[in-house]
Formats: structure tokens, C-alpha cells, sequence
């Protein structure tokens, strides 16, 4: 977890560079709240604590980045009441619960708060204050720019290198797929998480996009928009990947980053949400119990049942 932390920094650096230190202070009080609400849980329940593992502290971490740095702080504690109360804790803790605790917290914002999760302030206005927010310039991000067939508009507001490097809006810790790769491939060197899920997921939606291109743009570039836009970056390296709601087998894990990238394309595509990372990954961690009943690793010296019965 201590891993997750550090790898999540040079994005969180990236937002605040963005967004203004009020970005940093939207992490602070997620973990902060977060933190608060496991030992709360806990205590009630007269259950040894776990603050120590750093989970909760993640999760706020992550919480925080997909959302709006413009969103009240009160609402994120709302939304860590919510994942680690009912979706983490709830289910015994660590490693128990099915569902990505900080994805459920963000869809329960979004169920509840729709307005104010749905608002981005414009890269071009400053930075955000950091009380209040009725006087910040909002304007749509680019993922929203295309869904609503504003090919053109998009690609010369926003130039590759601006997707790339995070010179976009969008959540506080989602816009620089540069920082989010360095922050993987770290992971990955770690040996925290390997690269079948974040591979699988991201080439999913990069061959899609690729083959299936809209007219008005071409093919290249509605695939890189894709890739570099949203929370996908963010979704397939640190919250597929995550190992309590994922599968174990490698086989497993390819496809169910296979199928949140089907997922994520048929929502930005044909839904009426711009964005599909979220619930595409949130589907999919409830497809995971299936995946390892029926793709499991062979026993090493084990013998087949189908064998066992033919030699009877």
C-alpha cells in the first residue's frame, strides 16, 4: 500500500501544479475522512484496527482523484463514508469486499451529486480556490468535447501533448496519463501489480477506438484521445489491478481487463456518459468470483479429474 502511495505522487504532483493546492487539501481531508471512518467502524464493532496496512489511506488517495478538485469537502467525506462503511468494511475489510471501495464511493457521489461531480474547471481560468467554488470558470473536458461530435474543437483546444502531459480538465488526479504511466511502471518494477490487466484494458480501448473512429476525426487520433482522456490510465493501473476485486489467475486478469475495456468503448460510445471507466471496472470486479471458478491454475503434480475417472 505504502508502494500505491508513492507511485500515486507524481500524479497528485501533476494536479496540483494543475489545479492549485487545493488539489493537495482534497487529498488531505479524503485520507484524513477515510482513515477516520475505518477506525470509527472498527471500533464500533470492537475490531482489531488495521489503520496501519495504509488501505483506507489509498482509498481516500483514489477517491479524491476521481473527482472534481472544485467538489465540496464535505462531499468527500460523504463519499469515504461510503466506501469504507458499506463497501469495505461492511464486507469484513481488507481484501473481503468485491467492489473497488473509492469506484463505489465516486458512483455514489455521482448517484447523489451528479452537478457537482459533472463540473471541471477550466485549465485555462487559474487555479481553484480553496474554499467555495461559485466563481470558477468550468468548461467541458475533452472526452465530453467528443461525445458530442465537437471533433475539431477538441483537437485544436487540445493538442496531443496537452492529453499526454495533463494540460486538460478533468478529476483531480486523472488528467496526466504521463505521471499515471511513471507511477505504473514503478508498480510494476515493484512487482505490487503486473502488467496484464493495465496492458489488456488499455489495448482494448486503443484497438477499438483505432477500428471504430467516428467520422470527423481520424482513426490515430480518436484512439490517443481515448487513451490519454478520461480516467483510463488511472482506472487500469490502479484500480483494475486492485487485488481483492480482480482475479488471481494470469489468464483471468487479461480477460477481465479485456472486458472493461469492451465495456468502457460501448459506454463513452453509445451511452449517454462521456466517461465509462468507473462503471466499467465496478461491472467487472462482480464478474471476478466467476473468473477464478472456472479459469484456475494447475495443480503441479495434480491429476486431471477426467484422467482419474478413465483409468478406473
Amino acid at each position: 500500500m505504502l508502494d500505491v502511495i508513492i507511485a500515486l505522487c507524481p500524479a497528485l504532483i501533476m494536479s496540483v501544479i494543475r489545479f492549485g493546492f487545493r488539489a493537495l487539501i482534497s487529498v488531505l481531508v479524503s485520507v484524513v475522512s477515510a482513515m477516520f471512518f475505518e477506525w470509527l467502524y472498527r471500533k464500533l464493532m470492537h475490531k482489531t484496527q488495521t489503520l496501519g496496512d495504509l488501505s483506507a489511506a489509498v482509498t481516500g488517495v483514489l477517491l479524491a482523484f476521481v473527482c472534481p478538485v472544485t467538489l465540496p469537502y464535505w462531499m468527500l467525506i460523504v463519499g469515504n463514508f461510503f466506501a469504507i462503511f458499506l463497501v469495505k468494511q461492511l464486507y469484513g475489510g481488507l481484501g473481503k469486499n468485491f467492489l473497488n471501495p473509492a469506484l463505489a464511493g465516486r458512483a455514489a457521489l455521482v448517484a447523489c451529486y451528479t452537478s457537482q461531480m459533472t463540473s471541471w474547471i477550466d485549465p485555462a481560468s487559474g487555479k481553484a480556490p480553496l474554499f467555495g467554488g461559485a466563481d470558477v470558470v468550468t468548461a467541458a473536458t475533452p472526452l465530453a468535447m467528443m461525445k458530442g461530435g465537437e471533433f475539431a474543437e477538441v483537437t485544436a483546444q487540445y493538442s496531443l501533448s496537452d492529453m499526454f502531459i495533463g494540460n486538460i480538465g478533468g478529476s483531480l488526479g486523472e488528467i496526466s496519463a504521463m505521471m499515471l504511466l511513471i507511477g505504473g511502471l514503478y508498480l510494476i518494477f515493484r512487482k505490487v501489480i503486473s502488467w496484464h490487466i493495465p496492458v489488456a484494458y488499455i489495448a482494448t480501448v486503443a484497438i477499438l477506438t483505432l477500428i471504430a473512429a467516428p467520422a470527423g476525426i481520424s482513426g490515430v487520433d480518436y484512439m490517443l484521445y481515448n487513451v490519454f482522456g478520461g480516467g483510463l490510465m488511472l482506472g487500469a493501473i490502479f484500480m483494475a489491478t486492485d487485488y481483492a476485486t480482480s482475479p488471481v489467475t494470469k489468464p483471468g486478469q487479461i480477460i477481465f481487463g479485456i472486458g472493461c475495456g469492451l465495456l468502457t468503448c460501448f459506454i463513452r460510445r453509445f451511452g449517454s456518459y462521456p466517461e465509462g471507466v468507473c462503471y466499467s471496472i465496478l461491472i467487472m470486479n462482480c464478474t471476478t468470483w466467476l473468473l477464478d471458478k472456472y479459469i484456475r491454475p494447475t495443480i503441479y503434480g495434480a491429476v486431471k479429474k477426467e484422467k482419474k475417472e478413465a483409468t478406473k
